[in-house]
């Protein structure tokens, strides 16, 4: 019954533009290599964190189109299907809801660039990420997850390959029942085929605002109102709401800007948490009000790492940092819709 329960409530949720009830307050959450020394998750309670992500990787070996997953040899114990569902149940403890959201890692290369070019290739790719994906759909679905991410970030694969995205979708549908999306990265959302197949428009919302090294607050929510448009726009003509299925900055000079340059140099880029802290109230600020925006999904926290080493002070986790202070409050008014 209660299974049933969940179905009804998540596969009609999601119908219309705008977005229902309090915001998505979440962190992923990064799979760690064993099993949970401790319970991962009241630090993110305390932080009033209601939402979590939970990143199973798979991996592709250079010169190969098969997705590899779930082998415990290869891979860190969170990310093994043990791993996901000892996860799921202790968030579920907390009362934590989850997107569970499969994510590919290609030795040398972003995903969005992956490409294959004889049909046999894709083929086998195609036939082994469909394995993964309905793998933890499964999960998913036995496990009462909230949101399920079908696919983060494709690029050419996404625009080139509509029919296969298509096909698993309702292969998808036909043993998971809550909702659906897809994790587009910032620079091509707009132009990803398939949508309104799905119940929410999934992006990484790494937009670049700004080079500057610690721009305000204020300048920071001005160069969001065209982005803030352009999404609302989006969302109206597939009449789906907007997740930032994936967001976040370094806390470093900068990180407002092109992230993914940053990310090459940022061990020798100042630490900047006043920037970090700055970028992430304007983030809030921005799209606190709007109707169509289904909230955001933080990347990321590191729960094993126990100080704020060199490394973590200039990661994307907010931990020990100003940021967690601007999290707490912000994400408290996404819980309770507090004007």
């Amino acid at each position: 019954m209660i299974r049933i329960l969940f179905c009804i409530l998540f596969s009609t949720a999601l119908t219309a533009q705008s977005w229902e009830g309090p915001r998505v307050s979440g962190m992923t959450l990064i799979a760690p290599p064993d099993e949970f020394a401790e319970d991962p998750f009241p630090p993110l309670v305390e932080n009033n964190v209601k939402w979590i992500g939970v990143v199973p990787y798979s991996f592709i070996r250079r010169g190969d189109a098969k997705v590899q997953f779930g082998n415990a040899n290869h891979q860190w114990w969170g990310e093994t299907p043990e791993g996901v569902k000892e996860t799921i149940r202790l968030a579920k403890i907390h009362n934590l809801n989850i997107m569970l959201k499969p994510q590919v890692w290609i030795q040398g290369s972003w995903v969005g660039e992956m490409d294959y070019e004889t049909e046999e290739e894709w083929a086998i790719w195609e036939n082994s990420y469909r394995e993964y994906i309905l793998a933890f759909a499964k999960i998913a679905q036995e496990n009462e997850v909230e949101i399920f991410c079908i696919g983060t970030e494709f690029k050419i694969a996404a625009l080139e390959r509509e029919g296969y995205w298509r096909s698993l979708i309702r292969e998808v549908r036909d043993v998971y029942c809550g909702s659906l999306t897809y994790c587009s990265n910032w620079d091509h959302y707009d132009k990803i085929p398939f949508w309104k197949e799905l119940d929410m428009i999934g992006i990484s919302a790494y937009f670049p605002l700004t080079e500057k090294k610690t721009p305000t607050v204020k300048e920071l929510v001005k160069l969001w109102k065209p982005v803030k448009q352009k999404l609302e726009k989006f969302s109206e003509k597939n009449k789906k709401p907007i997740l930032f299925a994936e967001y976040g900055y370094l806390s470093i000079d900068g990180c407002a800007g092109k992230t993914w340059e940053l990310e090459q140099v940022r061990t020798v880029t100042p630490v900047n948490e006043q920037a970090q802290a700055n970028a992430l109230e304007a983030l809030y600020t921005t799209f606190y009000q709007q109707d169509f925006w289904a909230g955001c999904v933080m990347w990321k926290w590191w729960d094993w790492v126990k100080e704020n080493n060199d490394y973590m002070q200039r990661e994307y986790t907010p931990r020990w940092k100003k940021g967690e202070i601007v999290l707490r409050d912000w994400y408290a008014k996404l819980n309770n819709k507090i004007e």
